[in-house]
């Protein structure tokens, strides 16, 4: 008899795979206590304070990346931070609550988001804008490119899916600095969906044929970037991002973060996360991509999507949580 024996660190990824998600409905069930009371900054500490304890209890030596920022700006989650009760080195990209306003506006689309990599494989982007591109799965390398107009990539988009412009759905933040691209996009043929906040969201839409989303395209946060390039990575869609400088003292910083590299170049994929990823968030309010945190009774019921790059596999998972039970 041949007895089979499975490789540790598969083992370990897969555990690890889940053991985001708790991360995840842990800050989201702790922002979701601020939904709708229009204080942002309070939703956002308690997602914080949530996540960082969660942490305590995953098997990993990790190292915050992606964070809230340095450690003279935040006192938990910041860049360098260590997290874990010990295991492999990781890299950790977290966004304990993207989208503060929508929360406390209660609109659509507030995520709690977590991406883990082995270390040395996210890229170290510091808090300023980012140009991004995303396009989803099964399409031609290249179909779309930063550098390209956005009539070219609408063309070349919708040559690829076998379509009419018309037929596409393009995603960006409601923003003026996004008008143009708006106007043009719509004199192209395509329609538009407007996002008031939350970019992580809408570069996952665009890779996930139940969101209708065909291709998002805009600025936003460089940090949101590379948490939505762990995304892109999990699910084999395609993107590109350029960072934005506003001054001299931003590209410094980027030089510094990224040693040798140039800070201008454009960023391909695995520029922003390369290696095997885990990807998870858990919805706080409800959107097209995840329902939003539910309470019924003594139980709270919260909808995550994990992702895992090594094996593609996409799961949505419902939790019930019993708070007679269940301590955070």
């Amino acid at each position: 008899m041949t007895t089979t024996r499975h490789n540790p660190y598969q083992v370990t990824d897969r555990n690890l795979a889940l053991e985001l998600v708790r991360v995840t409905e842990a800050a989201a069930v702790a922002a979701s206590a601020w939904t709708g009371r229009g204080l942002k900054n309070e939703a956002d500490g308690a997602a914080v304070e949530a996540m960082r304890r969660a942490f305590d209890t995953v098997a990993i030596d990790g190292t915050v990346v992606i964070g809230e920022g340095e450690m003279d700006e935040a006192p938990m989650l910041f860049i360098g931070e260590k997290v874990g009760s010990g295991g492999p080195g990781m890299d950790i990209a977290v966004d304990p609550l993207e989208g503060t306003n929508l929360c406390a506006k209660n609109l659509p689309n507030a995520l709690t988001v977590v991406a883990l990599a082995e270390s040395g494989n996210f890229l170290h982007a510091p808090d300023i804008y980012m140009d991004k591109i995303v396009v989803g799965p099964y399409l031609p390398e290249g179909v779309v490119d930063l550098d390209s107009t956005i009539e070219a990539n609408l063309k070349s988009l919708a040559q690829a899916k076998k379509c009419a412009v018309s037929d596409l759905m393009l995603c960006t933040l409601d923003r003026e600095r996004h008008e143009e691209l708006i106007a043009r996009a719509r004199a192209a043929g395509a329609r538009v969906r407007l996002l008031s906040d939350g970019d992580v969201a809408g570069g996952i839409a665009a890779c996930l044929d139940s969101s209708q989303v065909d291709i998002y395209v805009g600025s936003g946060g460089a940090p949101e970037g590379v948490l939505t390039a762990a995304a892109v990575r999990c699910v084999e869609g395609q993107m590109q991002g350029r960072l934005l400088f506003e001054d001299d003292d931003q590209v410094a910083r980027a030089r510094k973060m990224n040693p040798g590299a140039d800070p201008s170049r454009k960023l391909a994929l695995e520029d922003m996360a390369r290696g095997d990823v885990l990807f998870s968030a858990t919805g706080v309010t409800g959107g097209a991509l995840l329902h939003g945190i539910r309470r019924s009774g003594i139980r709270t019921v919260t909808h995550s999507l994990v992702m895992r790059s090594k094996s593609g596999t996409i799961r949505f998972v419902e939790g019930h949580h019993d708070y007679q039970t269940k301590t955070w």
